[in-house]
């Protein structure tokens, strides 16, 4: 078969890697799709339920979900071309406009598209591509598709949150990252560890400080990694956030009352930990002792 050099590989495999590389660019372009879609259909049903129990007209009836309509511009309407979704080299070709009306094309869209393939090169050349390896590739892609949508939005879907935490568990049926009651444990323990913080800031301030989807996305990273990681993970988040906090307020003039989203630093550290946890562990246990 003609991906038998790709599927399968050990680890460090430079074949194996390219060929990730460039599945990870085509993910990429439709994660682009998720990230614009998802929160737009939910908020979509959320508005037919409402119409529908007041009996009111439903305001949305047309198909709308992560195959229809075709992407197109939204400025001018164009439908997007399959030579115009090539990823990265459409945008470049296109030098980020429209080809009909010149409106300007977001950057993000490359930026995802080379994120996602980057990450896949890193983890296959970390994993091979066997069974584990390609659980890593769903491990990040859920979690860049729910970094952008938290970024856009401040809501982690429990579309993805769920179905992360689900896949940690099943992943780990058999041991392929932690023994399975250390998943389970890590699940609860994550999700415990946030809601308890969030009802303590919140009845010593009665501001909330967190979402419910941050509790989630512990879990399902607890699900994954166990319970062991959750403090590697939280303190990792938290100086990544700390860090991008303060340069966000002194370069970006983002005001220090202004909300930041906690999921995209919870789903960096949850990366880190996934490719250096154990060494970073082991590096703190070194230093202490």
């Amino acid at each position: 078969m003609i991906l038998d050099p790709f599927l399968f590989a050990p680890p460090e495999n430079p074949a194996a890697t390219a060929f990730a590389a460039v599945f990870g660019l085509l993910i990429g372009s439709f994660l682009n799709v998720v990230i614009h879609r998802l929160p737009r259909m939910m908020q979509r049903e959320s508005d037919n339920y409402v119409a529908h129990e007041r009996d009111e007209p439903l305001p949305h009836t047309d198909h709308y979900n992560l195959v229809v309509p075709r992407s197109a511009c939204p400025h001018c309407g164009h439908q997007i071309t399959a030579l115009e979704n090539i990823p990265v080299f459409s945008y470049l070709f296109l030098r980020g406009k429209c080809i009909k009306c010149k409106a300007p094309i977001s950057v993000r869209y490359p930026i995802v598209e080379l994120l996602t393939g980057m990450l896949s090169a890193v983890l296959v050349w970390r994993f091979g591509s066997d069974f584990t390896g390609m659980t890593t590739l769903l491990f990040a892609y859920l979690l860049i598709a729910m970094t952008f949508i938290d970024a856009d939005t401040q809501l982690l879907p429990d579309d993805l949150t769920l179905l992360l935490l689900w896949c940690g568990l099943l992943v780990n049926w058999n041991g392929s990252f932690v023994p399975l009651d250390e998943a389970v444990i890590g699940a609860a323990a994550g999700y415990l560890s946030l809601w308890s913080v969030y009802w303590l800031f919140k009845l010593a301030t009665g501001k909330e400080g967190m979402g419910y989807g941050d509790f989630k996305l512990l879990a399902a990273l607890g699900a994954w990694l166990g319970w062991k990681m959750l403090p590697v993970i939280v303190l990792l988040s938290s100086v990544v956030g700390a860090v991008i906090g303060i340069v966000l307020i002194l370069f970006a003039r983002h005001g220090r009352n202004n909300p930041i989203p906690f999921g995209p630093y919870l789903a960096a550290a949850g990366m880190i930990a996934l490719l250096y946890g154990k060494q970073i562990t082991q590096a703190y246990l070194e230093f202490a002792i």
